[in-house]
């Protein structure tokens, strides 16, 4: 072979390697979402262009329910970054309104239309399966993210886990209270992933200690029901040395009760809920904030426009962020924020004045 010929047949090869989707196709995990990593364990990655579709796309984006403000904002980071995308043109949001009944007739429907990916927030780590599996078989994406789920049929998911929450805010306590005594649990919604992966890591970060749960109530993520049930404790169990909350609205909550019936506030567990961080910051508690990402939502937009588009990803994905502590609580707190803001945060500072800022 002449040499002219053999260079040409070289860069020939070396176009079609790096054109082949096996090493340009794979998506980063921090393209999703910052802090993301691949998980460990069998892991597979999606064909390249398995689900490539010629745009513009239609997207279901279906939530379990409007549990708090947590939700709502994480539902404006999503329609954010669809915004961004003028390949989308419609993304079909529905509310499951708490029931997985609506939930499953919700995709039901988004599959009937035949919507080109489908992203769910479960409501349940069982009851969407046989849905799911109608949306395998009709060849439509399927997106999870912030709630875990048992099947596994699914094409990818994000997922800042339950069990890393609960566990870092555990293991708080178990530090502040060297190892012994009472505390409070307030959980989340009964039956929801979300509340149990967070409990589980509780119990995971004190199994072995001298710490004792003696009152455990669901406050359903809600500052109003968190307050009823923390005004019970005090009166039901008073002699308390620690409080461990599945939401940061349920522990400004907390701290309300405790201020209005005039006793000093134990450690306390909390979330990046800026009504909370605020509270932190105003009265110096003893505290930190887990961090659950409202930018799952955006996330969950982005990871379906990949498939769309082509690229491939993983099955799974883990989200686990450090918790805000003392040392940095100044760089989430916005006082000039409601305190209905979740941080961190992927909205621009124009949305979020817009739908945060304290007029």
């Amino acid at each position: 072979m002449r040499k002219g010929a053999y260079i040409l047949s070289i860069l020939a090869l070396l176009a079609a390697v790096f054109a082949s989707p096996v090493f340009a196709q794979e998506v980063s995990p921090q393209s999703l979402i910052d802090g993301a990593q691949v998980k460990a364990g069998d892991n597979p990655l999606t064909a390249a262009n398995q689900y490539k579709k010629a745009a513009p796309w239609r997207i279901g984006f279906s939530i379990w329910g409007f549990g708090n403000t947590w939700m709502t904002q994480m539902v404006h980071e999503a329609r954010y970054e669809a915004s961004l995308h003028p390949e989308i043109k419609q993304l079909v949001f529905a509310d499951g309104q708490s029931k997985a009944t609506k939930q499953i007739a919700d995709i039901e429907d988004m599959i009937a239309q035949k919507v080109d990916a489908i992203v769910v927030v479960p409501i349940s780590y069982t009851a969407l399966t046989p849905v799911l599996k109608e949306a395998a078989k009709a060849g439509i994406p399927v997106v999870v993210h912030s709630t875990e789920i048992g099947s596994s049929d699914f094409t990818t998911e994000l997922q800042a886990t339950g069990l890393h929450f609960g566990e870092v805010g555990g293991q708080f306590l178990v530090k502040e209270l060297k190892g012994k005594g009472k505390i409070w649990v307030l959980r989340g919604q009964a039956g929801v992933p979300a509340d149990t992966f967070r409990y589980k890591g509780l119990l995971k970060a004190i199994k072995g200690t001298d710490i004792k749960i003696v009152a455990e109530q669901y406050g359903d993520w809600s500052y109003n029901k968190g307050k009823r049930i923390c005004e019970s404790l005090m009166l039901s169990h008073p002699d308390v040395d620690g409080i461990w909350s599945s939401g940061g609205d349920m522990s400004r909550a907390c701290i309300d009760v405790f201020q209005e019936f005039g006793k000093p506030i134990p450690p306390i567990t909390g979330e990046g809920n800026n009504g909370f961080l605020k509270r932190w910051k105003e009265t110096g508690i003893t505290s930190m904030a887990s961090v659950f990402p409202s930018a799952q939502g955006a996330a969950g937009i982005r990871a379906a426009v990949d498939l769309l588009e082509g690229k491939q990803l993983r099955k799974h994905y883990v989200v686990l962020p450090p918790p805000i502590t003392n040392a940095d609580l100044d760089q989430f707190v916005r006082p000039d924020l409601s305190d209905n803001y979740w941080a961190p945060s992927s909205l621009p500072e124009n949305l979020l004045k817009k739908y945060y800022g304290i007029h």
